[in-house]
């Protein structure tokens, strides 16, 4: 009987603080679904079957309560157009059965997308998304690092519960996979976590660096304070008002510090040892693709920040290791001394050499383009790509290591063009709200600040007028904020569709789940800031 008691008390206690960290939505209708959305999307990379469930039951949810608004979607419609011609291309496909069965692979993303493209609707849940993601990528690097170094693997028995076994020394041996089933899949997911962990960790520092600021702003002020009240003696003693509960500011969407927390450098702390793990484990899944995308992804930050100093190191370890592999001679004999070989060897492809010709990508890819020139409007069908190869070549290959052309070698070019064209329509409104970013974004309601009563008092209105430049300061703080997490966003969306056109990540349900999420939440805010959103 006491160990029922316990037993529920922990359940009950665990509830309690899981619920305590949970976001608000700003639509109490939605609440439920997105409860189960964040669950679901912390879980999903180490239990997938649980986080699908969440996941699935936040966009049930969601249906649900927006099932109207999500049908007006012109975009959503677009989808279904795009849906249809699956199916027509299903029809004329060569193997009609795994054509039906790569069905799976798109009909239920294009419903994930859109219902949390109404679900996510403020900057706030796309910060809550990014600690979700960079919290639960832990374990996923933890057990690829023991995998690889302390010879970790899985427990056959419990597969059908976690859906994954470690191999040792990972998949192929010596690169890391960790949970995924390869380790090219584990680097497109440690791409999409190292993105947006970075861009967390810089809104943390750039919040630390403010702080730094307004503290040494304060003991100045308070200096300059006592000289005047020595010299003259009179002036009055009060506070100057600072942004309290009334203030025009956002709620609990828009976290602060908690000055008086044990360790207020917890998150900071944490964030860099993220990034940390996320670029090494980067480093030994060993795919040359993620690489330069991670690097990138570093510069593309900088650039953003007007880092000078982090572009010109970056600029040159990679323009080092490059020269190792590819400069002439006696430069890249004398760098190979000094950059170790598991760098240049990878790149240059001196570490797996005399590779059969049918595994070669180039050799992949002129296939999948022979087979789009021969069916260039309806393709051969979804999933037809590996058996045809396997006939030709003798070798079998899941997929062509690149969706465009696998694309239009299975849909045909106008299925293709379609998706990527709404796609693209997303990733470009996405930049232009990027490029012309509003406080509005962020729920702040400058109206409130403007229309502020003017008393009679003289130094009540010196109040005001200092708590309203106050406000205005933080408010622009939290739209700069707000602003540098949208776009870690378009950037890690950018970076798996780079990915992809040298590999395919669309047969892992994590990895394809959340690059739909991805795009989702750029739509959501796209829809958001246009109004769309509004619209019942």
């Amino acid at each position: 009987m006491n160990i029922k008691k316990t037993w529920k008390l922990a359940v009950k206690q665990t509830a309690k603080n899981l619920n305590s960290h949970l976001q608000k939505h700003p639509d109490r209708r939605l609440q439920i679904p997105w409860n189960f959305a964040q669950i679901g999307m912390l879980i999903f990379p180490t239990i997938p079957i649980l986080g699908a469930l969440g996941i699935f039951l936040g966009l049930a949810g969601t249906c649900q309560q927006k099932f109207r608004q999500i049908c007006r979607s012109p975009l959503n419609r677009g989808f279904a157009i795009l849906s249809v011609l699956l199916v027509i291309t299903t029809i004329f496909a060569n193997n009609r059965i795994e054509a039906v069965l790569g069905l799976c692979n798109f009909w239920p993303f294009f419903i994930l997308f859109a219902a949390f493209s109404s679900l996510i609707q403020t900057p706030a849940q796309l910060r809550q998304l990014s600690w979700i993601i960079a919290i639960s990528a832990i374990p996923v690097i933890i057990l690829g690092l023991g995998q690889q170094f302390l010879g970790w693997s899985g427990i056959d028995q419990l597969q059908p519960i976690f859906g994954w076994v470690l191999e040792p020394k990972g998949n192929p041996p010596g690169r890391m996979a960790s949970v995924f089933m390869y380790a090219n899949i584990l680097a497109g997911y440690l791409t999409i976590a190292f993105i947006l962990t970075l861009g967390l960790w810089m809104e943390e520092r750039g919040r630390k660096k403010e702080e730094g600021r307004g503290k040494k702003g304060e003991g100045e002020r308070g200096r300059g304070g006592e000289g005047e009240t020595g010299r003259g003696g009179e002036l009055p003693n009060y506070q100057l008002p600072m942004p309290n509960a009334q203030s025009p500011m956002p709620n609990a969407q828009c976290p602060m510090p908690n000055a008086q927390s044990p360790m207020p450098n917890a998150p900071f702390l944490f964030l860099s040892f993220a990034v940390v793990g996320n670029a090494v484990a980067l480093i030994f899944t060993n795919s040359r693709n993620a690489w330069g995308l991670a690097v990138l992804a570093v510069l593309a930050f900088a650039f953003y920040a007007g880092y000078k100093k982090i572009l010109a190191a970056v600029f040159s370890a990679v323009g080092a290791v490059f020269l190792s592999a590819f400069g002439p001679e006696p430069l890249r004999q004398y760098l190979r001394i000094i950059i170790p070989a598991f760098f240049w060897a990878r790149l240059t492809d001196e570490m797996f050499p005399n590779r059969p010709t049918a595994t070669l990508r180039t050799t992949q890819w002129e296939f999948a383009w022979s087979m789009a020139q021969q069916r260039p409007w309806t393709g051969w069908g979804l999933r037809n790509f590996t058996p045809l190869y396997q006939d030709r070549m003798h070798e079998w290959l899941g997929h062509p290591h690149s969706l465009m052309l696998m694309l239009a070698a299975e849909t045909g070019f106008p299925t293709t063009l379609l998706l990527f064209g709404l796609v693209g329509w997303v990733l470009a409104r996405g930049v232009l709200l990027l490029g012309n970013w509003q406080v509005s974004a962020v729920d702040i309601k400058q109206e409130q600040i403007a229309t502020l009563e003017v008393p009679e008092n003289p130094l009540v209105l010196n109040q005001n007028s200092i708590s309203t430049s106050t406000n205005q300061v933080v408010c622009q703080d939290v739209e700069n904020a707000d602003r540098l997490i949208f776009f870690s966003y378009l950037l890690a969306f950018a970076a798996c569709t780079l990915f992809n056109t040298v590999d395919v990540t669309l047969f892992d349900l994590r990895v394809n789940t959340i690059s739909w999420v991805l795009l989702a939440a750029i739509c959501g805010i796209g829809n958001r800031e246009s109004g769309i959103g509004n619209r019942e």
